[in-house]
Order: structure tokens, then sequence, then C-alpha cells
């Protein structure tokens, strides 16, 4: 197939921007062709007639932690890229920052080096480094060792500044309390996309964040300062400001869907709020626990968390996330369908290849069927298995 001509016809086809009908999406080579009536294409080409539903980009995931059995932190080896990935792939998701939280020097060094090697390999769906931590406020820790914690440091400053340069993209989380004005605008020129997360700082500060070159807030309402009547903290500023983008963990635990739908109704653009998994070793695998910086993670009722309840990461596919934004919050299809395409591949700097169906691009698509349940995946026309747990099919615990 990847050598040859086909066309996916009997669903609609969510382009990135609109849902469009009566259309089939033309492939040829593994690559998009053209998007057309189906009376129009070629008499010869093959059809794959799809049982209605909808076919989109596909999931692009700016916070994964692990996958298929495997977590970043624990071997960040290119073999457990390799097995993050596929994993994701089953679920949808063809583009994803693996995603290091707070770890040792060597750790992160590792992950980098890692993450370089698995992009010179051309590794598929490896798109760039999530650097989660260290240098977060231990008062809003979460699930994040706070023995490892700690003010951003010039030597910091100077790896991440190299890192930068040696990978596609790199995204890092800090807490404006561990991380300068004159830090974050360093990073800022040196092409790192600053988030601010897992930080007790209020609105002005974070604000002021903003105007040193911070562009995104990571996983919205945890972790952070919340909205309050009198300050309206890091959630406030991440709604109030244009210049922010926000992750959103929608798996129903980490965020009310009546909080959710609040939120995207308050967004102040060009800023946009798109999905991350925060997904965990879990994701497309049966493990039922595992381990993180030595302490154990169990998976009960679909919930990730720690022995004292805390909540360490998602049991979450992209699928999952938009049934529960469109049946729960309320959100509109083609609003979710963008959150877990087009904006996230606009934040992460992925627009060029990433989460829009159009002439030119690879044929990276996912097919939904009538309840948003992942029916299909093809990563440049050609079929990717599934994942063995099929979370996008309701499987919780």
């Amino acid at each position: 197939m990847n050598s040859g001509r086909i066309a996916f016809a009997g669903a609609r086809i969510f382009d990135g921007r609109r849902i469009l009908t009566g259309r089939a999406l033309y492939v040829i080579g593994g690559v998009v062709e053209a998007i057309v009536p189906e009376a129009e294409l070629p008499a010869d080409v093959e059809v794959e007639r799809l049982p209605g539903g909808i076919l989109a980009p596909g999931f692009v995931d700016l916070q994964v932690n692990g996958g298929g059995g495997v977590m970043f932190n624990d071997a960040p080896e290119v073999g457990t890229l390799r097995r993050m990935a596929e994993a994701h792939a089953g679920l949808g998701t063809v583009a994803l920052f693996p995603t290091l939280i707070t770890d040792t020097s060597e750790h992160r060094s590792a992950a980098v080096d890692a993450v370089a090697e698995a992009v010179a390999q051309e590794v598929p769906g490896i798109a760039g480094l999530h650097l989660e931590g260290p240098h977060l406020s231990v008062s809003r820790k979460g699930a994040h060792d706070a023995s490892l914690i700690r003010p951003m440091s010039d030597d910091d400053l100077e790896f991440l500044v190299g890192a930068a340069s040696r990978l596609p993209r790199l995204l890092v989380t800090v807490a404006p309390e561990s991380v300068t004005g004159g830090q974050m605008a360093a990073l800022a020129s040196a092409g790192v996309l600053v988030s601010l997360g897992h930080s007790d700082t209020g609105f002005d500060a974070a604000r002021t964040a903003a105007a040193h070159g911070a562009r995104m807030v990571t996983h919205l309402f945890n972790a952070m300062s919340g909205l309050g009547h009198r300050e309206p903290g890091l959630v406030g500023a991440a709604l109030a400001s244009p210049a922010l983008d926000a992750g959103l963990i929608a798996d129903g635990f980490h965020v009310h869907p009546a909080a959710m739908a609040a939120a995207l109704r308050a967004k102040a653009g060009p800023g946009e709020i798109f999905l991350v998994t925060d997904a965990m070793a879990t994701a497309g695998s049966e493990l039922s626990e595992f381990t993180l910086n030595g302490r154990v993670i169990r998976r009960e009722a679909g919930r990730l968390t720690l022995s004292d309840g805390t909540l360490a990461g998602a049991h979450v596919d992209m699928a999952r996330s938009l049934r529960v934004l469109t049946r729960e919050a309320g959100v509109a299809v083609t609003r979710a369908l963008a959150m877990a395409t087009r904006i996230p591949a606009r934040v992460g700097g992925l627009s060029d290849r990433f989460g829009a169906i159009e002439p030119g691009r690879p044929a990276d698509i996912v097919h939904l069927d009538g309840e948003l349940n992942l029916a299909a995946v093809w990563r440049r026309g050609v079929s990717v298995s599934l994942s063995p747990v099929p979370i996008s099919q309701g499987a919780a615990s």
C-alpha cells in the first residue's frame, strides 16, 4: 500500500479545522494526494470503505511519560523510546514528546542523548523532548520527588541551551519560584518552549514569566495555584494571558468536566487549550502497577495513584479524552479533535508535518467510530496494529 494508491471512503473527514462530508481521502505512496468527492476518484484506485465515523489526523501528545509497560525515567534509552512510540501509535498518537519528570542530572543527560539518537535513527513518532522539572516548586510537587527539586543554576541553563541545539524540539516545565526571568528569557531565545507548572506562583508573577518568554502551562489546574477571586493564581494567568497555551488532562479525574468547559469558555486567545495524556507505563499495556523513583504507583478504576492517593500521571489515551470532552464537558467534536491534533502540533512546533490532513503531508491518520472509539490507525498509509489494552474502548483497570 505504501508505494501504491489507495482511497479511504465512507467516513467524514476532519482536516484539522473542519469536518467534511461526502469526500474521500486519496493517498499515493503514503502521502495525501487530495480530499475529493468519491465520484472524482480515478477508476483504478483501490478503495478502502469505512463504516462511517471520522477520519482525522493522527494525534499529537506533548506529555508522555511512558507506555507499553515502560517508563522513560526508568531507562532513558532509545529502546525505551521505541517501545513507548509503538505503544502510543497503537493508541492513535503519531507524534509525541517523551517526558522525563524530575530526576538526577545524569538521567536528564541520558534523556537528551536518547532522544537525539532516536531522532537520528528516525524512530517513528519521537518528535522532541519534554523535561518536566527539576526546577519546580516543592509545595506543588505532585508525584515528583521533592528531594530532587531545586532552583535552576547557571550550569543547568547552559545544559538546557546546549540540549536545545541538539534536539528538534525541547519543552521544559519550570516554576517561576525556581527560575529567574533572565533564565526564562535565555531559554526562550535558544528556542526552548518554556512551560509553567508545578508552581504556587501568583497571577502577576505568572504574567511576568510570560513576558520573559514562557509560552505554555503544563496540565492546567493540576499542581498549580488555583483560581481565587482575589488571587487568580497560575490558573487565572493561563486563562487570561493571550500568549499562553495550556495542556489539559481530560481523563475525568484530574479535572472535573465542568471546570474543563469553564476554562474553554474563558481562555483568552490566540493562546489555546489542548489535550495531553500525561501517560505512564500502563498505556498500551496490561500493567496494574509500576514504580517511579522507587515509589509504587497503582492503577485502579482508571486512576494512577501513589500510596497516599496522590494522582501520578494518567491512564488515558487521546480517544478516551475526546469522549470525555464531548460527552461530559459538552465540547463540540470539531474543537475536541483540534485539541488532539492541530493545536498541540502548533504548540510543539510540528505543524509542518502533523495536525492536519492536506495534500503533500504523510498519511498519518486515525479512524474513529461513531462513538469516538479508536477503530484504526495508519502511518504513511500503512495500517498500524492497535495497542493490546483498548483504553479507547473504555477499559479502566
